[in-house]
């Protein structure tokens, strides 16, 4: 039971942070989860 519940947060984590990356990619943001605000060297616009 403890193995179903723990694999069950997994799945929970795992399919919230595909969401977070699938919805920032079709709003075009560059740098998913960047702390500069897009403002960094990476965020080339």
């Amino acid at each position: 039971m403890v193995d179903f519940i723990a694999l069950a947060v997994l799945a929970a984590m795992l399919g919230s942070a595909i969401t977070y990356i699938v919805k920032a990619k079709k709003k075009g943001v560059k740098c998913i989860g960047c702390p500069a605000g897009g403002k960094c060297s990476g965020c080339k616009k």
